[in-house]
């Protein structure tokens, strides 16, 4: 599957590569991050149980080996044929197995197995869905989800375009206590190094793509709206929409959207009663980084997500449980962990980003000074961007509201 260019209105799935198809018993080893994040550890203290994702998707087909009695009730926004569970592409459905797979019968395992998938199906254009006149439905989607019981929105899609409303439905799901996680986006080595939407919107946590060794996937794009920094390099998904066999060298900010998905599910199931913002929150503390936190890297954010020093060092503060840590803002409905209702929110303009002081060349070739397998799970791991052969965190302003 080739990256699919986004256009005026079109959001595409961020999904990026093409390799041979692989058996399903030998797809879990090609999935190196769960080693690298001390997986079989965490699950010892928390597998994601009593937290649900929303997968704003192509659909999550629910009769997978991995997904079966993982995939609960969703809805279905295309107002074409089928249902959420009709996955057209197969896009979903892979999001689906990375954030919450069982693994069973070989197929992927999740991140946070013991989570749930609410499948919400949009129309994504550009990526071989029929009946396409409606025009995109990710605001109606996002919506939805936002009405749905999920904590965490899964968006591993974007366009270098907002749509209509689209704003407005992030600050609903917001006031309702969601955490929002999208990917922000993969054409940097096309000359296309414009984070889009949603992850540009303030209130989405925008996460960019990193490899085996820690460093940021050239693809990956760049600037003020990275927020985190997760594996999508050669994660493996499903070929197609015939779920036949998967394709073990595919990567996109897709994949690492649904793994830092499973890895907030890991940390909220073991603290159901912090707030969306707490979660990001000890997710930023504990990142692995060897820059100031109050400095972030235009490459990684923040950092590279590192759920073990959570539930396994115990570290991180959660803070205040109304303010957002990215725009340092009070949100509508998390002051005490539970959701406003909608009529209680009221979007104001001091919500739109600002952006600047970005120092980076365009064209950087990334690389990393940290540890191949410490990046995530142990280490305070230097993970860096290089550029002319001095290796340093790249500094950007913080997103603004």
């Amino acid at each position: 599957m080739t990256t699919v260019g986004a256009t005026l209105g079109a959001l595409a799935v961020m999904s990026v590569g093409l390799a041979p198809s692989a058996a399903a018993d030998d797809i879990q080893s090609q999935q190196w991050y769960l080693d690298a994040m001390n997986a079989q550890g965490l699950w010892k203290v928390s597998t994601g149980k009593g937290v649900s994702v929303a997968v704003v998707d192509t659909g999550v087909n629910p009769d997978t080996s991995s997904l079966k009695g993982q995939v609960l009730p969703g809805v279905d926004v295309t107002a074409t044929a089928g249902d959420e569970t009709d996955d057209y592409e197969g896009h979903g459905t892979s999001m689906a197995e990375l954030i919450a797979g069982t693994g069973r019968g070989g197929g992927l395992k999740g991140v946070a197995p013991g989570a749930k998938i609410i499948p919400i199906r949009t129309v994504l254009t550009g990526i071989g869905k029929k009946d396409e006149k409606q025009g995109d439905t990710s605001v109606k989607a996002i919506r939805a989800a936002a009405d749905s019981d999920a904590k965490i929105i899964n968006l591993s899609f974007g366009g270098d375009f907002p749509i209509d409303g689209e704003l407005e439905a992030v600050q609903y799901a917001q006031a309702k206590g969601k955490l929002l996680i999208a990917g922000v986006g993969n054409g940097a080595d096309q000359g296309e190094n414009y984070i889009g939407y949603p992850a540009k919107e303030p209130g989405v946590v925008g996460v960019s793509a990193i490899n085996e060794n820690g460093e940021v996937a050239k693809f990956s794009e760049s600037g003020a709206y990275v927020d985190l920094a997760s594996p999508g390099v050669d994660v493996p998904v499903w070929c197609d929409n015939k779920f036949k066999s998967y394709c073990p060298e595919r990567s996109g900010t897709s994949q690492a959207t649904a793994i830092a998905s499973g890895a907030a599910a890991l940390i909220w199931s073991a603290h159901p009663k912090w707030t969306a913002n707490q979660v990001l929150r000890v997710m930023i503390d504990t990142a692995g980084r060897d820059w100031p936190k109050n400095t972030p890297s235009r490459y990684l954010g923040y950092g590279t997500i590192r759920p073990a020093q959570v539930l396994l060092k115990g570290k991180g503060d959660p803070g205040a449980a109304d303010v957002d840590p990215v725009t340092n803002k009070k949100t509508p409905g998390q002051a005490t962990g539970t959701a406003a209702s909608p009529s209680a929110f009221t979007p104001t303009s001091s919500q739109t980003p600002t952006s600047g002081g970005q120092t980076s060349a365009a064209g950087a070739a990334p690389g990393s000074s940290g540890s191949t397998t410490l990046w995530v799970a142990l280490g305070a791991a230097a993970v860096v961007v290089v550029l002319g052969g001095g290796a340093f965190a790249v500094a950007r302003s913080r997103r603004g509201a």
